[in-house]
Protein backbone atom coordinates (compact mmCIF):
# COMPACT_ATOMS: atom_id res chain seq x y z
CA UNK A 1 0.00 0.00 0.00
CA UNK A 2 1.27 3.57 -0.54
CA UNK A 3 1.05 4.83 2.49
CA UNK A 4 1.68 1.72 4.87
CA UNK A 5 3.26 -0.98 2.65
CA UNK A 6 4.06 -4.61 3.87
CA UNK A 7 7.11 -5.64 4.48
CA UNK A 8 7.69 -9.49 4.51
CA UNK A 9 10.05 -10.14 7.15
CA UNK A 10 12.18 -13.12 9.22
CA UNK A 11 11.57 -12.86 13.18
CA UNK A 12 12.18 -15.72 15.74
CA UNK A 13 8.77 -17.42 17.16
CA UNK A 14 7.50 -15.81 19.89
CA UNK A 15 7.39 -17.36 23.66
CA UNK A 16 4.04 -17.32 25.20
CA UNK A 17 4.01 -15.84 28.50
CA UNK A 18 1.52 -16.92 31.48
CA UNK A 19 -2.02 -17.16 30.67
CA UNK A 20 -0.50 -17.35 26.54
CA UNK A 21 -1.09 -19.99 23.85
CA UNK A 22 1.52 -20.40 21.05
CA UNK A 23 -0.82 -20.82 17.69
CA UNK A 24 0.77 -22.08 14.70
CA UNK A 25 -1.30 -20.43 12.03
CA UNK A 26 -2.66 -22.47 9.42
CA UNK A 27 -4.79 -19.62 7.76
CA UNK A 28 -5.52 -15.88 8.43
CA UNK A 29 -9.01 -13.92 6.84
CA UNK A 30 -8.35 -10.58 5.79
CA UNK A 31 -10.15 -7.66 7.18
CA UNK A 32 -10.68 -4.08 5.91
CA UNK A 33 -9.27 -3.21 9.34
CA UNK A 34 -6.23 -4.64 7.95
CA UNK A 35 -6.35 -1.99 5.42
CA UNK A 36 -7.30 0.71 7.54
CA UNK A 37 -4.60 -0.43 9.31
CA UNK A 38 -2.45 -0.43 6.51
CA UNK A 39 -3.26 2.74 4.73
CA UNK A 40 -3.07 4.88 8.22
CA UNK A 41 -7.08 5.49 8.36
CA UNK A 42 -6.25 4.05 11.76
CA UNK A 43 -3.25 4.99 13.91
CA UNK A 44 -0.98 2.19 14.28
CA UNK A 45 -0.90 1.36 18.11
CA UNK A 46 2.63 -0.27 18.47
CA UNK A 47 5.51 -0.04 15.79
CA UNK A 48 5.93 -3.55 12.81
CA UNK A 49 3.00 -5.17 14.07
CA UNK A 50 1.99 -8.38 12.09
CA UNK A 51 -1.71 -7.65 10.87
CA UNK A 52 -4.46 -10.17 11.10
CA UNK A 53 -7.15 -10.63 13.35
CA UNK A 54 -8.95 -13.86 12.20
CA UNK A 55 -6.55 -16.90 12.28
CA UNK A 56 -7.26 -20.49 12.39
CA UNK A 57 -4.30 -22.88 13.72
CA UNK A 58 -3.28 -25.34 15.86
CA UNK A 59 -1.87 -24.82 19.59
CA UNK A 60 2.21 -25.97 19.75
CA UNK A 61 2.38 -28.67 22.29
CA UNK A 62 -1.73 -29.93 22.04
CA UNK A 63 -2.51 -29.61 18.46
CA UNK A 64 -6.15 -28.32 19.74
CA UNK A 65 -7.14 -26.24 16.37
CA UNK A 66 -8.04 -22.90 17.38
CA UNK A 67 -9.58 -19.52 16.22
CA UNK A 68 -7.96 -15.98 17.22
CA UNK A 69 -9.97 -13.03 16.80
CA UNK A 70 -10.36 -9.14 17.50
CA UNK A 71 -10.58 -8.83 21.20
CA UNK A 72 -7.41 -9.89 22.43
CA UNK A 73 -7.97 -9.03 26.00
CA UNK A 74 -9.95 -6.84 28.43
CA UNK A 75 -9.49 -5.67 32.40
CA UNK A 76 -12.24 -7.42 33.76
CA UNK A 77 -12.53 -5.63 36.02
CA UNK A 78 -14.38 -1.91 35.19
CA UNK A 79 -18.17 -1.15 34.84
CA UNK A 80 -18.00 -2.13 31.49
CA UNK A 81 -16.72 -5.68 31.57
CA UNK A 82 -18.95 -6.16 35.41
CA UNK A 83 -21.83 -5.63 32.92
CA UNK A 84 -20.92 -7.90 29.93
CA UNK A 85 -19.99 -4.90 27.81
CA UNK A 86 -16.67 -6.13 27.69
CA UNK A 87 -16.25 -4.49 24.22
CA UNK A 88 -16.11 -1.65 25.54
CA UNK A 89 -13.32 -1.95 28.00
CA UNK A 90 -10.85 1.25 27.96
CA UNK A 91 -8.03 -1.42 28.56
CA UNK A 92 -9.05 -3.64 26.02
CA UNK A 93 -6.28 -4.65 23.40
CA UNK A 94 -6.65 -6.05 20.22
CA UNK A 95 -5.12 -8.47 17.71
CA UNK A 96 -2.94 -7.06 14.90
CA UNK A 97 -3.32 -3.72 16.31
CA UNK A 98 -1.69 -4.07 19.80
CA UNK A 99 0.06 -7.49 19.24
CA UNK A 100 1.64 -9.46 16.34
CA UNK A 101 -1.18 -10.89 14.44
CA UNK A 102 -2.20 -13.57 12.40
CA UNK A 103 -0.27 -12.72 8.73
CA UNK A 104 2.30 -14.54 10.29
CA UNK A 105 3.68 -18.43 10.67
CA UNK A 106 3.06 -18.08 14.47
CA UNK A 107 1.23 -15.94 16.86
CA UNK A 108 0.69 -15.79 20.91
CA UNK A 109 -2.31 -14.96 22.66
CA UNK A 110 -4.02 -14.84 25.45
CA UNK A 111 -5.76 -18.38 26.09
CA UNK A 112 -9.02 -17.08 27.22
CA UNK A 113 -9.19 -15.18 24.24
CA UNK A 114 -9.07 -18.16 21.68
CA UNK A 115 -11.95 -20.36 20.28
CA UNK A 116 -12.01 -24.13 19.89
CA UNK A 117 -12.46 -24.71 16.33
CA UNK A 118 -13.52 -28.45 14.81
CA UNK A 119 -10.82 -29.98 12.89
CA UNK A 120 -12.91 -31.47 10.01
CA UNK A 121 -13.68 -27.68 8.57
CA UNK A 122 -11.10 -26.79 6.11
CA UNK A 123 -8.94 -23.74 7.76
CA UNK A 124 -9.51 -21.06 5.27
CA UNK A 125 -13.24 -21.80 5.46
CA UNK A 126 -13.11 -21.21 9.25
CA UNK A 127 -11.10 -18.00 9.85
CA UNK A 128 -13.79 -15.73 7.94
CA UNK A 129 -16.15 -16.48 10.34
CA UNK A 130 -13.72 -15.19 13.26
CA UNK A 131 -14.49 -11.26 12.65
CA UNK A 132 -16.90 -10.98 9.34
CA UNK A 133 -18.89 -13.43 10.88
CA UNK A 134 -18.79 -12.01 14.47
CA UNK A 135 -19.03 -8.53 14.05
CA UNK A 136 -21.60 -8.99 11.60
CA UNK A 137 -23.59 -11.08 14.08
CA UNK A 138 -23.12 -8.01 16.57
CA UNK A 139 -24.09 -5.93 13.83
CA UNK A 140 -27.42 -8.08 13.60
CA UNK A 141 -28.05 -7.35 17.08
CA UNK A 142 -27.69 -3.77 16.87
CA UNK A 143 -30.10 -2.60 14.32
CA UNK A 144 -33.13 -4.79 16.11
CA UNK A 145 -33.80 -6.29 12.78
CA UNK A 146 -37.58 -7.26 14.05
CA UNK A 147 -39.35 -10.80 13.15
CA UNK A 148 -39.67 -10.96 9.51
CA UNK A 149 -38.18 -7.38 8.59
CA UNK A 150 -36.93 -6.01 6.16
CA UNK A 151 -33.17 -5.50 6.40
CA UNK A 152 -30.97 -3.32 3.88
CA UNK A 153 -27.28 -4.61 3.89
CA UNK A 154 -25.00 -0.92 2.66
CA UNK A 155 -21.52 -3.14 1.19
CA UNK A 156 -21.43 -6.68 0.19
CA UNK A 157 -17.73 -8.09 1.48
CA UNK A 158 -16.89 -10.49 3.55
CA UNK A 159 -18.58 -9.97 6.58
CA UNK A 160 -22.03 -8.86 4.80
CA UNK A 161 -22.49 -12.07 2.83
CA UNK A 162 -22.16 -13.83 6.27
CA UNK A 163 -25.06 -11.51 7.89
CA UNK A 164 -26.99 -11.89 4.61
CA UNK A 165 -27.12 -15.41 5.48
CA UNK A 166 -27.81 -15.16 8.81
CA UNK A 167 -30.93 -13.03 8.58
CA UNK A 168 -32.19 -14.69 5.70
CA UNK A 169 -32.71 -17.57 7.82
CA UNK A 170 -34.46 -15.70 10.60
CA UNK A 171 -36.92 -14.81 8.11
CA UNK A 172 -36.17 -11.59 7.01
CA UNK A 173 -36.08 -10.14 3.77
CA UNK A 174 -32.82 -8.46 2.85
CA UNK A 175 -32.32 -5.83 0.02
CA UNK A 176 -28.35 -5.28 -0.97
CA UNK A 177 -27.01 -2.09 -1.98
CA UNK A 178 -23.40 -2.55 -4.23
CA UNK A 179 -22.16 -1.35 -6.72
CA UNK A 180 -20.19 -4.64 -7.85
CA UNK A 181 -21.75 -6.56 -10.42
CA UNK A 182 -20.19 -9.62 -9.08
CA UNK A 183 -21.38 -8.67 -5.34
CA UNK A 184 -24.86 -8.01 -6.81
CA UNK A 185 -25.12 -11.51 -8.22
CA UNK A 186 -24.08 -13.27 -4.85
CA UNK A 187 -26.19 -11.40 -3.14
CA UNK A 188 -29.38 -12.77 -5.18
CA UNK A 189 -27.35 -16.63 -5.28
CA UNK A 190 -27.34 -16.38 -1.46
CA UNK A 191 -31.37 -15.42 -1.32
CA UNK A 192 -31.48 -11.50 -0.97
CA UNK A 193 -34.49 -9.92 -2.15
CA UNK A 194 -32.67 -7.25 -4.49
CA UNK A 195 -29.33 -6.09 -5.24
CA UNK A 196 -29.01 -2.65 -6.46
CA UNK A 197 -28.20 1.11 -5.48
CA UNK A 198 -31.13 1.17 -3.65
CA UNK A 199 -33.87 -0.75 -1.59
CA UNK A 200 -36.64 -0.96 -3.63
CA UNK A 201 -38.80 -0.35 -0.16
CA UNK A 202 -38.61 0.91 3.13
CA UNK A 203 -36.49 -0.72 5.49
CA UNK A 204 -37.17 -1.71 9.33
CA UNK A 205 -33.50 -2.18 9.96
CA UNK A 206 -30.25 -1.46 8.12
CA UNK A 207 -26.37 -2.24 8.40
CA UNK A 208 -23.94 -0.22 6.74
CA UNK A 209 -20.98 -1.63 6.07
CA UNK A 210 -18.84 0.08 3.63
CA UNK A 211 -17.14 2.58 5.26
CA UNK A 212 -18.60 5.50 3.65
CA UNK A 213 -19.82 8.41 5.49
CA UNK A 214 -21.65 9.70 2.69
CA UNK A 215 -23.94 6.93 3.15
CA UNK A 216 -25.00 7.32 6.36
CA UNK A 217 -27.71 9.90 5.15
CA UNK A 218 -29.61 8.23 2.14
CA UNK A 219 -29.31 4.58 4.56
CA UNK A 220 -31.57 6.57 7.41
CA UNK A 221 -33.71 8.07 4.80
CA UNK A 222 -34.49 4.34 3.73
CA UNK A 223 -35.51 3.59 6.80
CA UNK A 224 -39.18 3.35 7.85
CA UNK A 225 -40.58 5.04 10.95
CA UNK A 226 -38.58 3.44 13.98
CA UNK A 227 -35.93 2.07 12.05
CA UNK A 228 -32.49 1.46 12.93
CA UNK A 229 -28.71 1.96 11.26
CA UNK A 230 -26.24 0.14 12.80
CA UNK A 231 -22.46 0.84 11.41
CA UNK A 232 -20.61 -1.97 11.83
CA UNK A 233 -17.23 -0.62 10.53
CA UNK A 234 -14.14 0.32 12.77
CA UNK A 235 -13.57 3.34 10.59
CA UNK A 236 -15.95 5.35 8.65
CA UNK A 237 -15.31 8.55 6.54
CA UNK A 238 -16.71 12.07 7.41
CA UNK A 239 -20.47 11.50 7.71
CA UNK A 240 -22.18 14.71 5.72
CA UNK A 241 -24.70 17.16 7.72
CA UNK A 242 -27.57 15.32 8.79
CA UNK A 243 -31.63 17.12 7.65
CA UNK A 244 -33.26 16.00 11.29
CA UNK A 245 -37.05 15.87 8.95
CA UNK A 246 -35.80 13.26 6.48
CA UNK A 247 -32.86 11.53 8.50
CA UNK A 248 -33.85 10.74 12.08
CA UNK A 249 -37.73 11.86 12.99
CA UNK A 250 -39.77 9.35 13.45
CA UNK A 251 -38.19 7.56 15.88
CA UNK A 252 -35.19 6.75 13.84
CA UNK A 253 -32.46 5.88 15.46
CA UNK A 254 -28.31 5.49 14.61
CA UNK A 255 -25.90 3.43 16.15
CA UNK A 256 -22.18 2.32 15.75
CA UNK A 257 -20.76 -1.59 16.05
CA UNK A 258 -17.95 -1.66 18.70
CA UNK A 259 -16.00 -4.88 18.92
CA UNK A 260 -17.46 -7.37 19.98
CA UNK A 261 -17.75 -9.30 23.40
CA UNK A 262 -16.34 -12.75 23.32
CA UNK A 263 -20.12 -13.87 24.02
CA UNK A 264 -21.18 -12.90 20.70
CA UNK A 265 -18.00 -14.90 19.69
CA UNK A 266 -18.81 -17.91 21.21
CA UNK A 267 -22.92 -17.30 20.31
CA UNK A 268 -21.89 -16.66 16.47
CA UNK A 269 -19.56 -19.76 16.25
CA UNK A 270 -21.84 -22.07 17.45
CA UNK A 271 -24.90 -21.53 15.17
CA UNK A 272 -22.24 -21.30 12.25
CA UNK A 273 -20.66 -24.29 13.38
CA UNK A 274 -24.01 -26.10 13.84
CA UNK A 275 -25.70 -24.28 10.43
CA UNK A 276 -22.93 -23.66 8.20
CA UNK A 277 -23.07 -20.50 6.38
CA UNK A 278 -22.03 -20.51 2.98
CA UNK A 279 -18.45 -18.93 3.00
CA UNK A 280 -17.35 -17.62 -0.78
CA UNK A 281 -13.39 -16.87 -0.24
CA UNK A 282 -11.08 -15.27 -2.10
CA UNK A 283 -7.49 -17.57 -1.07
CA UNK A 284 -3.96 -16.21 -1.13
CA UNK A 285 -1.00 -17.26 -0.65
CA UNK A 286 0.83 -16.28 2.85
CA UNK A 287 3.60 -14.22 0.73
CA UNK A 288 0.96 -11.95 -1.35
CA UNK A 289 -0.43 -10.64 1.86
CA UNK A 290 0.24 -7.00 -0.47
CA UNK A 291 -1.62 -8.30 -3.04
CA UNK A 292 -4.76 -9.67 -0.85
CA UNK A 293 -4.89 -6.13 0.62
CA UNK A 294 -4.35 -4.19 -2.57
CA UNK A 295 -7.38 -6.42 -4.22
CA UNK A 296 -9.61 -5.19 -1.07
CA UNK A 297 -8.88 -1.72 -1.31
CA UNK A 298 -10.00 -1.93 -5.30
CA UNK A 299 -12.92 -3.69 -4.53
CA UNK A 300 -11.70 -6.81 -6.30
CA UNK A 301 -12.60 -9.37 -3.67
CA UNK A 302 -15.79 -11.17 -4.08
CA UNK A 303 -16.83 -12.57 -0.75
CA UNK A 304 -13.62 -12.62 2.08
CA UNK A 305 -9.91 -12.86 1.23
CA UNK A 306 -7.85 -15.20 3.35
CA UNK A 307 -4.47 -16.23 3.15
CA UNK A 308 -3.06 -19.67 3.31
CA UNK A 309 -0.51 -20.75 5.00
CA UNK A 310 1.71 -23.24 2.81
Amino acid sequence: MASGPLELVEREVPEPGPGEVLVRVEACGVCRTDLHLAEGDLRPRRPRTAPGHQAVGRVEGTGQRVGVAWLRSTCGTCRYCARGMENLCPSSTYTGWDADGGFAEYLVAPSDYVYPLPDDVPAERLAPLLCAGIIGYRALARCDLPPGGRLGIYGFGASAHLTAQAAIAQGATVHVATRSPASRRLALELGAASAGDRPPEPLDSAILFAPVGDLVPPALEALDRGGTLAIAGIHLTDVPALDYDRHLFQERTLRSVTANTRADGRAYLELALAHPPRVTIAPYPFESAARALTDLANDQVNGAAVLVMG
